[in-house]
């Protein structure tokens, strides 16, 4: 298992960088490729999949980015590319945070998650992070409840995803809703 890669980034695409380590060069999927320099020195956190059609690394900025992919990827039905391609939209606390409060919403806006996967996330790692397992229906009461007052889905959506509280109880929540959606 290599833990770290250290070296200077050779080159970035759309989806991964080129790392040079003494010589040799490493292709690893990432998910903010644009945040990275050519010519720039860096360390690199990686995970490596090795699977009986394909072998590939991935990278991370930082543990903590590493340690929220290495999460999603226990979660059933999602599977590395998936979890670096969510991250890529996203940052590691904003993922957390949305697990901690059950927020669906978030999560389902993220590419390569859809609502069964979101509720799936915060089933299975709700308990990891707070020792209590999540209510995905949550959100989605409150959803059901601004659209009964006549609220559009796409604005919902909007608005929900931006909603990341944790502890909030569902009335918390609409509050937070409502007062966003009566500024627009």
């Amino acid at each position: 298992m290599i833990y770290y890669l250290k070296g200077i980034v050779f080159k970035t695409f759309e989806d991964s960088i080129v790392l040079d380590v003494n010589n040799t060069g490493y292709q690893v999927l990432v998910s903010h490729p644009s945040d990275f320099v050519e010519g720039e020195q860096i360390l690199l956190y990686t995970h490596q999949v090795i699977r009986e059609d394909e072998e590939y690394l991935v990278g991370f900025s930082s543990e903590k980015e590493k340690a929220v992919f290495l999460s999603l990827i226990k979660v059933k039905g999602l599977g590395p590319k998936s979890a670096i391609n969510a991250l890529s939209a996203t940052t590691p606390e904003q993922v957390m945070n949305a697990i901690a409060s059950n927020n669906v919403a978030y999560l389902k806006k993220l590419p390569g998650i859809g609502a069964k996967a979101a509720a799936q996330i915060i089933l299975d790692l709700k308990g990891e992070l707070t020792g209590s397992k999540g209510d995905p229906t949550l959100y989605e009461d409150v959803y059901e409840a601004l659209k009964s007052m006549g609220f559009k889905g796409a604005a919902i959506d909007r608005v929900l995803a931006s909603i990341n509280e944790p502890n909030a109880t569902s009335e918390d929540i609409l509050k937070m809703a409502l007062q966003q959606l009566g500024k627009k």
